[in-house]
């Protein structure tokens, strides 16, 4: 009896010894593991493109003041995380795998709203929520220049080839109403070739800022829009993009699928490929509104 209570202690023991020798070894596997794990940059329960995406490590986020058209890019509402790309007939997009968020924009059932409409319509909007109806205005493809301002006071341009003139033909009308007809007029005859032609070009992408538009002026072309920024202390920059599409569709906040350590954040360079989502830009060229 005495001999099995001493076997028994010995094995008890041995295990022990055993478990002692495993357990710092377990114990640096799980450092290392949880150190292998990068921090999430997506808050799947935030409604706002700032809040939606979380600042990489070594970054902080590039200031603008308060009521700057950047400021209001970068706090625009998101549909909850999750939402589906719709198409302008109400079916869902073929591909749903290139973006983190929706932007809380209405898709026209008319099918005019495509990629470049869909900014046009944005930086209307915050002129027009900022008071400053006066500057709506944007060139047809032909390269004549069609305001909000003519447009509400009852002018309508007749269009004959390239050839465009403007009349009076409606009462005045300010409405909010009708100043959507007015830009289903400018999705009609502008587009990214009249945007690349008409808008300032940025030559150096080291001074882009919120706002600014990576563009691909042309019949196809394509056109996204960066709409937030963060900055390291060796003053490299990263952006955040979101774009329209053809057909016409939700306006969305698109992953990198590049580079998936900073997705959704991208690097933006002049003249670099950049692919964007479902759309590569060849040779990168930049616009900003004036």
């Amino acid at each position: 009896m005495m001999k099995n209570i001493i076997r028994v202690s010995i094995v008890l023991v041995l295990l022990g010894v055993v478990f002692m020798q495993f357990k710092p070894v377990k114990k640096t596997i799980n450092t290392f593991a949880s150190a292998l794990k990068k921090p999430s940059l997506i808050n799947r329960d935030s409604l706002t493109i700032k809040s939606r995406v979380n600042i990489p490590y070594g970054y902080k986020r590039v200031h603008y003041p308060k009521g700057s058209f950047q400021e209001y890019l970068r706090n625009y509402q998101l549909k909850p995380f999750g939402t589906k790309i719709i198409n302008y007939d109400n079916t869902a997009y073929f591909w749903q795998g290139g973006h983190i968020g929706v932007l809380e924009i209405p898709v026209p059932k008319n099918g005019l709203q495509q990629c470049a409409d869909a900014l046009i319509r944005i930086r209307s909007e915050y002129l027009w929520e900022q008071n400053r109806q006066y500057e709506i205005g944007f060139n047809f493809t032909s390269g004549h220049y069609c305001s909000w301002s003519k447009y509400a006071d009852g002018y309508r341009p007749k269009v004959q080839g390239n050839k465009v003139s403007f009349h009076k033909t409606a009462s005045k009308n300010n409405s909010k109403a009708n100043f959507y007809k007015y830009l289903n007029l400018i999705y009609m005859y502008s587009g990214t070739l009249s945007l690349y032609n008409e808008l300032p070009k940025i030559t150096d992408a080291t001074n882009l800022k919120i706002g600014d538009m990576l563009i691909k002026g042309g019949s196809p072309g394509h056109i996204v829009m960066i709409c937030d920024e963060v900055i390291n202390n060796k003053g490299e920059k990263l952006f955040l993009l979101f774009q329209g599409n053809t057909p016409a569709q939700s306006v969305h906040l698109v992953k990198n699928l590049e580079n998936s350590n900073i997705s959704p954040w991208y690097y933006l360079e002049n003249d670099a490929i950049i692919p964007v989502s479902n759309y590569t830009f060849g040779s990168s060229k930049f616009v900003r509104f004036k």
